[in-house]
């Protein structure tokens, strides 16, 4: 019994063996994974940074008043165009009319005095020269025609004030500029420097203020110098894009010590008032690697633990290749270094691959296309 239980193992064993060895001659080596390619070429490639910004009129003013009384005419639409001089608010004039009239009548009084004292001094010189008079006569006549003098410049001085004075109870636009909404109406006390009557802004052309980091100054101060008609586009707050491009018109002083961060101000012209101050808006900065680069399809993009990978397709091998992606451009993204011109980029199957896999470009096969037909 014992030898026949032997024998039974070892045929068991060479059933098993033998097995195993014909599968694994049937198996053979792994299909190619069918695969699509498009051919890397170089386009023209255009991209821009985004800078959330402010629009800013260039030329702005707080309308205040420099003398006290009431509001006594408004000459202007809210919110229309005003023109530089003209007269757009006007403080009770009676008050200053009367002190300039004053004025100007002491101004009289004074060089009426003034005659007098020449006069005087005249008439006591020509005595002096026949020694008719005394000295000390000639010197009192003397200081009279000086006090008089200065007495004259006071009074012009005082009348040049009383002017002013009626001068700031009308208040004029200091330039052309859109006009806002009154803060006062017509009878409204106002304080001299304190109270707000309104404000001008111009609007052609005007700024876009936006926020950078100073490791960004350098490249700011190059574009100053060297920008062209596309370097700067302006995003509106609907999404379309604004008309007209901007240059860059000052880039601020200093560098925010809490936050590292300064201001650049982009000037846009804005010849319809599109652009009004105080909307927002987003700055398109054209990027420095623009031109003509390496654009592929998105799709064939790998990312693995934060870095991308593509693969291309070189006599039927699929090779890993890491880049160094740009920005997206719709369905495409542009490819700044990893693959080369004229590669045939894999966009399809690429969920199967791995470094040196297989590949064919041929549509697989259906199932029935090989082997016998079948029977009729």
């Amino acid at each position: 019994m014992k030898h026949t239980s032997i024998y039974i193992l070892a045929v068991t064993a060479t059933v098993t063996w033998s097995a195993c060895g014909s599968k694994q001659q049937q198996a053979g080596p792994p299909p190619a994974t069918p695969i699509s390619v498009v051919e890397a070429k170089k386009t023209p490639a255009a991209y821009y940074d985004n800078y959330q910004g402010i629009v800013v009129a260039l030329n702005t003013v707080e309308l205040r008043s420099q003398v006290s009384g009431f509001i006594t005419g408004i000459f202007f639409k809210e919110g229309d165009v005003v023109q530089k001089g003209q007269a757009l608010y006007e403080i009770d004039r009676r008050k200053y009319l009367a002190a300039f009239q004053q004025a100007q009548a002491n101004v009289l009084s004074a060089k009426a005095n003034l005659s007098k004292a020449q006069k005087d001094i005249d008439r006591y010189n020509m005595l002096l020269k026949n020694d008719a008079v005394a000295r000390q006569t000639v010197d009192q006549a003397t200081a009279a025609y000086e006090t008089a003098r200065s007495q004259v410049a006071v009074a012009n001085a005082a009348l040049a004030s009383a002017r002013t004075d009626l001068s700031y109870a009308t208040i004029s636009a200091p330039f052309t500029g859109r006009i806002g909404i009154s803060q006062v109406r017509l009878g409204a006390q106002v304080t001299p420097g304190t109270t707000l009557l309104n404000t001008i802004s111009a609007e052609n052309p005007v700024g876009i203020d936006v926020v950078i980091n100073e490791q960004q100054i350098d490249r700011f101060y190059k574009l100053m110098k060297s920008s062209t008609d596309t370097t700067f586009r302006l995003q509106l707050p609907n999404g379309q894009m604004y008309g007209s491009t901007g240059k860059i018109l000052a880039v601020d002083r200093g560098v925010n010590n809490q936050t590292g961060s300064t201001i650049v101000r982009v000037q846009f012209p804005n010849p319809n008032k599109e652009l009004k101050d105080g909307m927002s808006g987003v700055l398109q900065v054209l990027n420095d690697d623009s031109g003509n680069r390496i654009q592929i399809p998105y799709k064939a993009v790998v990312e693995q633990m934060g870095e991308f990978f593509v693969f291309t397709a070189q006599d039927s091998i699929a090779l890993q290749h890491k880049v160094n992606l740009g920005p997206r451009v719709k369905d495409d993204v542009i490819v700044l270094d990893g693959i080369n011109e004229g590669d045939k980029v894999i966009t399809e199957g690429i969920q199967r691959l791995r470094d040196s896999s297989k590949v064919t470009t041929a549509a697989p096969a259906q199932p029935g296309a090989q082997g016998k037909p079948a029977a009729k």
